[in-house]
């Protein structure tokens, strides 16, 4: 099953060489080639099923046949030995110290600005700063709750960070349905490891939530607001509200009185203190954004002025995901907490820079380009895979809006096996980790791991054709590299 597989100049997740598994997957890797591939094809086709009679689905927007489709699964983890996973557990709690020290000081005193560390005008012109929420205090200045730190390891296997989500992250209920999937169907591959189990996770998840309720609220009610049914993430919410306990509500459902939010139930009003909103801020509240927004609830962002409610993410979060703000992440850290950053960035250019949008313009074809307020793997040059006309017109986007993009160097983004019907090819991955906010900051054990499932693509996203798989962090007491 593995006859064709190559390695190419990739750092491949599971192999040093073709003919050497890396420690921490030797027994996973033995244990899978001794079943037939009849057993694995049919086995895969159940972990499918499994997930089609939950209706584990996601939106692709760019596929032709129908927006809704299962969620893609493969059977082959990522295997994080426990090493490994430590050093990235201390440079990612960095990394979120930082940025949220970042969000509390540009929308209060904005000395990291006023002492030059980042641009001015490139935070007040922002598309993502917004100065309704300018001066609010946040319990425990936490305003990232849920961080989904988005990594990747370069040719050396070295961890890089490629993407920060501060808004709202999603993906987080996949990651606890790829665990139950691959335990139910393929129980053996468990034998030999000690995994990180995520039994406790929701009550972190939960804890983390009434730890940043307003400071008066002594028993906080928690609601997660969803935009509904047609949203593409509505699994995600629904499965996140059921398995923390909290109620699953809607704009409708919400009322604001006298400088509280209440919730509409058959017994009456009932105070919310505490709101995890997956509605993006422009549709929060039509009194002070989108007039004609019919998601969210009038008069909710004067009720969190006034420290009646806690709105978690914050609102105005996107500011520090912003592309070209990334740019800056590593100044935000050796600024606030006088330390090195841990985990690197992805090298950036800054087209805002005639220098750098001079040498980008000249290198397209070898650069990814991206839109500084696009996600999702959305309206992104790859050069390498770009043809002649594709590139050109991109140039004119560049050309009439430069400050609007940022280039990176095309990475040679880590492989790991995925099973194609009998044989198995090496596809591109990267991992979303999870990081909570509250009386201490905690990291999800593993993440979501996304595979480029169309051959030779870089495009992990599950919106665009993406699958997952599970990921696997090894305990202590397990042999490693």
């Amino acid at each position: 099953m593995f006859d064709t597989y190559e390695l190419e100049g990739f750092f491949d997740e599971m192999f040093e060489d073709l003919k050497h598994p890396h420690t921490h997957c030797q027994s996973f890797y033995e244990k899978l080639t001794s079943l037939k591939v009849a057993d694995l094809k049919a086995r895969h086709d159940l972990a499918q099923q499994d997930f089609l009679r939950q209706g584990i689905t996601f939106t692709v927007y760019s596929d032709n046949q129908g927006t809704e489709r299962t969620m893609p699964f493969d059977f082959v983890p990522k295997i994080i030995p426990s090493k490994d996973w430590d050093d990235l557990e201390k440079g990612l709690k960095q990394r979120f110290e930082a940025l949220n020290a970042f969000l509390d000081d540009v929308y209060h005193d904005q000395q990291i600005l006023k002492d030059g560390i980042i641009p001015r005008d490139l935070i007040v012109n922002c598309p993502h700063f917004l100065h309704q929420v300018s001066g609010i205090d946040v319990p425990r200045k936490q305003h990232i709750f849920i961080a989904g730190i988005d990594l990747i390891r370069d040719k050396d296997g070295e961890y890089r960070v490629l993407e920060d989500n501060l808004r709202n992250p999603s993906g987080l209920s996949y990651v606890f349905q790829n665990r139950y999937v691959m335990r139910k169907v393929y129980p053996e591959f468990f034998f030999d490891y000690s995994v990180r189990s995520l039994e406790q996770q929701f009550s972190h998840l939960h804890g983390a939530m009434a730890s940043l309720a307003p400071p008066q609220s002594k028993n906080p009610t928690i609601v997660l607001l969803t935009p509904g049914i047609f949203n593409s993430a509505y699994y995600d919410h629904s499965f996140l509200a059921q398995q923390t306990g909290i109620e699953l509500v809607e704009g409708r459902d919400l009322v604001v009185k006298n400088r509280h939010v209440y919730m509409k139930t058959t017994r009456g009003l009932q105070k919310v203190d505490v709101l995890y909103r997956r509605i993006d801020d422009e549709f929060l509240d039509p009194l002070e954004f989108r007039e004609d927004s019919l998601l969210g609830v009038p008069g909710l962002i004067d009720v969190y002025r006034s420290g009646n409610v806690s709105i978690l993410n914050g609102i105005g979060n996107g500011v520090a995901d912003d592309k070209a703000v990334y740019h800056y992440v590593p100044d935000m850290i050796r600024y606030y907490l006088n330390e090195e950053p841990l985990i690197k960035n992805v090298e950036t250019y800054l087209l805002r820079d005639p220098k750098q949008l001079a040498y980008v313009l000249d290198h397209l074809s070898e650069l990814v380009v991206k839109q500084t307020n696009a996600s999702g793997g959305y309206n992104m040059l790859i050069g390498p895979h770009a043809t002649k006309q594709e590139i050109e017109a991109y140039r004119k986007q560049i050309v009439a809006n430069p400050a609007d993009y940022i280039a990176q160097p095309t990475m040679k983004l880590s492989r790991l096996a995925t099973f194609k019907g009998e044989q198995f090819a090496p596809c591109h991955v990267d991992l979303r980790v999870y990081i909570f906010g509250g009386e201490d900051t905690h990291v999800f054990p593993g993440g979501l791991s996304r595979v480029a499932l169309k051959e030779g693509s870089l495009v992990v996203n599950s919106s665009q054709g993406g699958g997952a798989k599970d990921t696997w962090v090894l305990e202590n007491i397990q042999s490693q590299d």
